[in-house]
């Protein structure tokens, strides 16, 4: 206490401090600290003992509100803290410059210790560069060498797969071109039954002859074996009704329900569904094409 305040300068700001207003104990430590910035605060067994004294000489009166203490100034506290007028501002000051000596002390420690920290590091980097300033050297040389290695290694990845993309441009534009030459043969086949008014026949080599076309175009399918055979309803039915629209229902009907039972069977990947996907434009566009007589 003696750095902060001197004797009998602690019981003369309480009576300043209780002047300003009633209050409890806890809230004349908390202002206390903010008049100290911080840099000091009374503990309660500071505190509570003098404001007990300065209470039974008849200076301070108490009260009690939500179970605490609320001290106030009395009359005789207030004629005393008047008499005493010229001293409080010497306190004052006093105050300021405790602050301000705190306040140098603490920086003083902090430079103190943030120098012998930086001392420390460097005594301890001094060293450590001596015992392996070698090894991490060549840790170094190794890590350039290896970001050199990666650079190179991901240039040549760059090349290939611009080499693979247009690669495989060529190829997607060499099998459209393929696609659209089967397509024109296949056409051309439908249109000369149908030009003989056997339209059922026309219908069913078109679609057989798109089948093996596109197997032969796809090589022979995805594991390199031939194409299956074209299904039974793929043949010429015997039983066909003097109704075309009727019978073309039905030849649609076995389609749809031999691609469900195979899908169903087999199951279907995201791939082998764009694959068939376009296989089924391509089948579509050759029967529209013959409907309507093109």
């Amino acid at each position: 206490m003696a750095p902060v305040f001197a004797h009998g300068r602690l019981r003369l700001y309480l009576l300043k401090l209780l002047d300003e207003a009633p209050r409890h104990g806890y809230e004349i430590i908390r202002l206390l600290e903010e008049r100290f910035q911080g840099l000091y605060a009374p503990s309660a067994g500071t505190v509570y003992p003098r404001l007990a004294k300065l209470e039974a000489e008849g200076l301070v009166s108490h009260a009690t509100e939500g179970g605490r203490k609320v001290y106030s100034i009395t009359g005789a506290g207030r004629s005393e803290l008047d008499g005493r007028r010229g001293e409080l501002a010497e306190l004052e000051l006093e105050i300021q410059d405790s602050v301000a000596a705190l306040a140098a002390d603490i920086r003083e420690d902090v430079r103190d210790a943030a120098g012998d920290l930086r001392r420390e590091m460097r005594r301890e980097m001094r060293e450590a560069g001596a015992a392996f300033g070698d090894p991490l050297a060549a840790a170094k040389e190794e890590w350039r060498e290896q970001a050199r290695r990666a650079r190179e290694d991901s240039r040549r990845a760059r090349q290939e797969a611009q080499q693979a993309r247009r690669q495989a441009r060529r190829v997607q534009e060499n099998a459209r071109d393929e696609v659209l030459r089967i397509k024109e043969r296949v056409q051309e086949q439908v249109r000369e039954h149908a030009r003989r008014g056997d339209w059922p026949t026309g219908l069913v080599e078109g679609v057989n002859a798109l089948a093996r076309e596109l197997g032969s175009l796809a090589g022979g399918g995805r594991d390199g074996s031939r194409p299956a055979a074209a299904p039974d309803w793929a043949s010429v039915d015997d039983s066909a009704s003097t109704d075309p629209v009727r019978d073309l229902d039905r030849l649609l009907d076995r389609f749809r329900d031999g691609i469900r039972d195979a899908a169903r069977d087999h199951g279907v990947t995201a791939g082998q569904l764009a694959e068939c996907r376009g296989y089924l434009a391509e089948a579509a566009e050759r029967v529209e094409a013959v409907l309507r007589g093109r």
